[in-house]
């Protein structure tokens, strides 16, 4: 029995709700907004599609509601405005987190927390300073998503299962995130290897384009906004795939974004490296062999964030 709450019904906590019932991973799922007609919609919508999925109540509740929740995904806050600042932004959506947070950690003191909002790991780390829980319970969404968008590019440009395809973004996730190309293989080739080391009927595959695949990572979201007007699908397979490791057992190496501190030099800030996922939360870091010039970047990522941080009343 894994009971999940869902901490605002927009298109990327709906669609969270929708995939964690027809995979069955949560067997009673709270959903809560503040427009509670919207999220009451969302869960009948979803709760008459149950007879054909593993059984679930979906349910719109309130905080008193989520008591005995294994996890709290917060999904609240508002998207960027034309002619705002992300700092704006940023500041408008801590204080939505800052309201949030005691009202959801009196009933559940005990959960794992997933952040999903933007900017997520400026939310991050306003939960880690305001909640009072342990940092192992809270786990921002971070670079997930952007690695699994990486994985996607690679996995079509070799032609090659996704789960063969071992890449990771790291740092902040936005503008300053990066891929640690050093660590990055197929099947345990290195990716500096691959077009000499992978060829289909005698065809040699091109060598990959490094700055092309970023840019591709790092435009992906505002392109498929361009596009549809939101992202939802993508990041939320991501995150039920950090609830299915929570609640799986087995621990589980993935990017998502954590308190850092001095691994890599860096302090005080929350941003996604290699941690290690299991029924403890996030529970461990795996410092993979960066070389300078990554650990560099990993930094000016901290930096970048650490100056926002600052701005802003946390």
């Amino acid at each position: 029995m894994n009971k999940i709450t869902i901490i605002g019904s927009g298109s990327v906590g709906s669609t969270i709700a929708y995939t964690l019932t027809v995979t069955g991973l949560a067997s009673e799922i709270v959903m809560i907004d503040l427009n509670n007609e919207k999220a009451l919609g969302e869960a009948m919508d979803i709760r008459q599609g149950t007879p054909f999925c593993s059984p679930c109540s979906v349910y719109a509740g309130t905080y008193r509601d989520t008591v005995g929740s294994d996890i709290v995904i917060l999904t609240s806050g508002i998207a960027r405005k034309p002619g705002q600042s992300r700092l704006d932004l940023a500041q408008t959506n801590v204080n939505i987190t800052k309201s949030i947070i005691p009202e959801i950690t009196r009933y559940c003191p005990d959960a794992n927390y997933i952040i999903v909002s933007n900017p997520v790991d400026i939310l991050t780390y306003t939960f880690c300073k305001r909640s009072g829980l342990s940092e192992n319970q809270i786990i921002g969404s971070g670079t997930i998503l952007d690695t699994a968008r990486l994985r996607a590019r690679l996995s079509e440009f070799y032609k090659i299962n996704q789960q063969n395809v071992h890449a990771y973004v790291m740092g902040e996730h936005g503008d300053s995130s990066f891929v640690p190309w050093s660590v990055a293989n197929i099947s345990n080739v290195p990716i500096d290897e691959c077009h000499t080391s992978i060829s289909y009927m005698g065809m040699a595959v091109p060598k990959l384009d490094y700055a092309e695949v970023e840019e591709y990572v790092r435009k992906s979201g505002g392109r498929v906004i361009e596009q549809k007007g939101a992202t939802y699908y993508a990041v939320s397979v991501s995150v039920c795939y950090i609830i299915k490791c929570l609640l799986g057992g087995v621990d589980t190496t993935m990017t998502v974004s954590t308190m850092m501190h001095g691994e890599y030099g860096i302090s005080d800030v929350c941003l996604s490296i290699l941690n290690v996922l299991g029924s403890e939360g996030a529970h461990g870091k795996i410092l993979l062999p960066l070389t300078d010039k990554e650990i560099s970047l990993l930094r000016k990522s901290a930096e970048c964030l650490r100056g926002v941080i600052d701005q802003l009343d946390i």
